[in-house]
């Protein structure tokens, strides 16, 4: 699970330090507090580092005149401004010596320390990055893929808090998946479909969740096999017709009409894990079109595909190409109650999608 970080300004006024307090109790792991704001933090369900012993986690600056030879406590964090190469290997050295958390911040190049860090200092230490804003919250979650352990962040306001949290939480979500058994599949002639690129390569397992009902989301997998006629495109889902829903990161929908470059979709895997995905194009052409209809505990969802070998529905096993399935063949999907307004879920709205 990604760290929410929170730190408190120690010059801000009081009324606002209480409401990011509370707000912190909620959404963050650990608030990190100047020494003459630790008592603030008295009572609440809050873990607390600062400079202050008495905070849970002592906090130390590389500044520090830090003895070579110091065995650091249980739970300590140090911080370190990361300017060249020399601090880098600084925070690697900490790394080594066994601090639990190493707290950089990058004021020039955002990426390639970060990069660096992350790949030497994976599962010895917790490295957390100190991010000012939540776009560079966003950058330091993908680095390498697997992204920082967590984030350090100074909010300008109580909603930035439970933003920063879902940031956090949309880098490594995941959404559970039902099977759904297929009860008709059908050719219906022409319609405009939708090809989503992105700016990721997708591997077997992955794609989007689309469907004609925002409560029944299909799992259609990316252009990733070989075969015999075209070449794999694995940044690339053929998603249905732009009247369709594709769910993206919020577990928000939106209709496939409605993509462009440089939106986000959410990419999903045969078991559940998303990630996001910038789109750079978005190909809207007429093709013959096939509609397949399902049952879920009782409920009937459909979704609509172009007729090609090259698009393909996943299982909990394997993908199997639209020209395949049969009525019986069960494949995944995203099922939940509720109706969705522009986008987002309303859990006791009734809404029937037929």
């Amino acid at each position: 699970m990604k760290q929410f970080w929170l730190r408190l300004d120690p010059e801000a006024p009081s009324n606002e330090k209480a409401e990011f307090l509370r707000a912190a109790e909620t959404w963050s792991d650990v608030v990190v507090l100047d020494p003459s704001d630790i008592s603030l933090a008295s009572g609440l369900k809050l873990r607390t580092a600062s400079t202050d012993g008495r905070a849970e986690i002592k906090l130390l600056s590389s500044d520090d005149d830090i003895d070579p030879d110091t065995t650091f406590m249980a739970d300590s964090a140090i911080e370190i401004v990361v300017k060249d190469r020399s601090d880098e290997l600084k925070a690697l050295q900490y790394a080594e010596k066994g601090i639990r958390h190493i707290i950089v911040r990058c004021p020039d190049w955002k990426v390639i320390p970060l990069e660096n860090l992350v790949a030497q200092t994976r599962n010895h230490t917790t490295l957390l990055a100190d991010v000012p804003s939540l776009n560079e919250a966003k950058l330091a979650l993908q680095v390498l893929e697997v992204g920082v352990d967590g984030v350090v962040f100074s909010p300008k306001s109580a909603n930035e808090i439970e933003e920063m949290e879902r940031v956090l939480r949309e880098s490594e979500d995941s959404i559970p998946l039902v099977k759904g058994k297929i009860v008709s599949i059908r050719p219906i002639g022409s319609g405009a479909r939708v090809c989503v690129d992105t700016c990721e390569m997708m591997k077997p397992g992955e794609g989007m969740l689309v469907g004609s009902q925002s409560a029944g989301l299909f799992l259609v997998e990316a252009e990733v096999h070989k075969n015999p006629h075209v070449e794999p495109r694995p940044f690339r889902v053929n998603a249905g017709p732009v009247s369709s829903y594709v769910l993206t990161p919020g577990f928000k929908t939106r209709y496939l009409a409605e993509l462009k470059a440089g939106d986000e979709v959410l990419i999903v895997n045969r078991s559940g894990i998303t990630r996001p995905a910038h789109i750079g194009r978005v190909k809207i052409e007429r093709r013959p079109m096939m509609l397949v209809e399902t049952e879920v505990n009782g409920h009937s969802f459909s979704t609509i595909v172009q007729n090609a070998e090259t698009v393909r529905l996943l299982t909990e096993t394997k993908s199997e190409s639209v020209s395949n399935l049969k009525a019986g063949d069960e494949i995944l999907l995203r099922f939940e109650e509720g109706g969705r307004h522009f986008g987002t879920l309303v859990p006791d709205e009734m809404v029937i999608e037929c």
